[in-house]
Parts: structure tokens; sequence; C-alpha cells
């Protein structure tokens, strides 16, 4: 299971085991939970690809490995919101490039993996539209946690939110674009090859559907 997996996968998790193991042996127990947080939700996806018997390009897990570590570990435990003004961007963006890429294959399954038939418009438009409803939601809990704990998880309000929707945006627009150029032919390597790989590998998520 692991042994499929890249390189740089592997090596975050080892990274990350090994902060925890650190944080434990110097009784810094809140630098060790976010350490195990952060080694755990990254890890789930291997997890809950291999119960439901779902091959997940190594790919698309190293950088959801990358990007939960960038968000919870980078981002909280060094501060990188705060260090770089372009963190929180950089976050929102590849996340909804990854719900994009989501809401192509989960629509390209109703079609049975069938290019010809799947309108490459309208199943891009689907993409971005499932890509922005999930970062949309994201604001909302963001407000939601702010204003019943107190938190700040808004940072400069008004401007931090509207600047996370537009980014949000923009990689929904690049995840939907990748998918429409899978779907036309015309896209090849990068992003179209996950979602090739992704459907040559689960040929059981694309078939016909028995009536």
């Amino acid at each position: 299971m692991f042994s499929d997996q890249t390189w740089l996968a592997r090596l975050i998790w080892s990274a990350l085991a090994a902060v925890m193991l650190w944080a434990i042996w110097q009784r810094q127990f809140e630098l060790s939970f976010v350490a195990l947080a952060t080694l755990g939700l990254s890890l789930a996806p291997v997890y809950v690809a291999k119960w439901a018997d779902i091959f997940v390009p190594p790919s698309f897990i190293a950088a959801l490995a990358i990007f939960v570590g960038g968000t919870l570990f980078l981002g909280e435990v060094f501060d990188f919101y705060e260090r770089l003004w372009w963190w929180d961007m950089a976050m929102h963006a590849s996340s909804a490039i990854g719900f994009g890429l989501i809401g192509f294959v989960l629509v390209f399954m109703m079609f049975q993996g069938d290019r010809f038939a799947a309108p490459p418009v309208g199943v891009a438009v689907f993409a971005f539209c499932f890509a922005v409803t999930i970062g949309t939601m994201w604001e909302v809990f963001e407000f939601a946690v702010d204003q019943l704990f107190g938190l700040n998880m808004q940072k400069s309000g008004l401007m931090d939110t509207m600047g996370d929707l537009i980014v949000n945006t923009g990689g929904a627009v690049i995840g939907a674009a990748a998918g429409f150029g899978y779907l036309k032919g015309q896209a090849r390597g990068g992003l179209a090859a996950v979602i090739d790989e992704f459907v040559q590998r689960n040929p059981r998520l694309f078939r016909r559907w028995k009536k």
C-alpha cells in the first residue's frame, strides 16, 4: 500500500512521524498533537482508498499530503499564514483545483466514462460549481467558528473572505479546464494525466449501470 506511493509522500509522512515523536520526547504536546493530526489526515485517503477498493493516483496522494502539511503544520505551527502573505491564497487555490478534479470525476462517472457522450462544457461547469461550492462552504464555516468561539479564522474579515473566494474561483477554473481538456482530447500530462490514470485504474466505477 505504501510502497506504491511517491518518495515525496513517504518523506512527508516520515518527517511528520519524526516530529511527533521528538515533540513527545520534549513534552511539547501541542506540537505533537498537530503533527499527529496532520499525519492522520494525510494518510486517511490511502486507507479510505484501500477500504473502498479504489485506486487513487500516487501523485494525487502526494499533493494531498503537501496540502494538509502546508495547511495544518506549516500554516499553524510555523505561522506561514502570517509570515508569507501568499500562503493562504496558495492553499485555497490548490484545494480548489483538487475539488475541481473530484467534481469532474464524479459527474464523468454518471456517463460511465464515455468521453464521447459526456458534454465537455456541461461537465466542466459542474466541476467548476462543485469546487466553488466547497470553497464557499469553507468560508461559511470560518465565519461560524469566529462568531461562535471568538476565533479569528477570517483574519482581516471581509477582505480575507473575498480574497479566498476569488482565489477559489481561479483554482476551480483550472481544475474544470483540466477536465474539459481531457474530454476534448487536447490535454496531455499534468492534471489531465491524473484524471486519465484514475479512470484507467478504476474501470468498475465507469461501467454501464445495469437496469
